[in-house]
């Protein structure tokens, strides 16, 4: 199962070690699971969890350098923005489209109408981790 991981579940999941992102965090290595990343969702991830302060630096980078070793990696060479009613979530759409993988959110307001246009789909970490239990 091919997932991009939005930043608010990274962010959710350091700030809290009883939910649905922290579980999905513990076995995002696990089979049948493939990470898909980007240089812009990587920067995204050190940005936002360096700036609201959930770790130290270094712990962020010991997390992010943990993910990046584990996912696949993938440049995108093609925009179609803006797509997204927010346009700075553009780039996880663009990510997951070459990925053809489902988004991983909790913020799927943003993200359901645009995503079915492209035949992806988007759920939260606890649908993801029930459908992923279901298999």
């Amino acid at each position: 199962m091919d997932i991009v991981l939005d930043t608010n579940v990274l962010v959710s999941a350091m700030k809290s070690s009883l939910g649905a992102s922290h579980r999905l965090l513990k076995i995002i290595d696990r089979s049948p699971l493939r990470l898909h990343i980007s240089t812009p969702l990587v920067l995204e991830y050190e940005d936002v969890l360096k700036r609201d302060g959930v770790m130290s630096y270094s712990d962020v980078d010991a997390v992010v350098d943990y993910l990046c070793s584990i996912a696949e990696k993938h440049g995108i060479f093609y925009l179609w923005r803006p797509v997204l009613r927010d346009p700075q979530d553009d780039h996880v759409l663009e990510l997951a489209v070459k990925a053809n993988a489902t988004i991983v959110t909790w913020n799927l307001k943003d993200f359901v109408p645009a995503v079915t246009r492209f035949g992806l789909a988007v759920e939260t970490p606890r649908d993801f981790l029930r459908r992923l239990d279901k298999l």
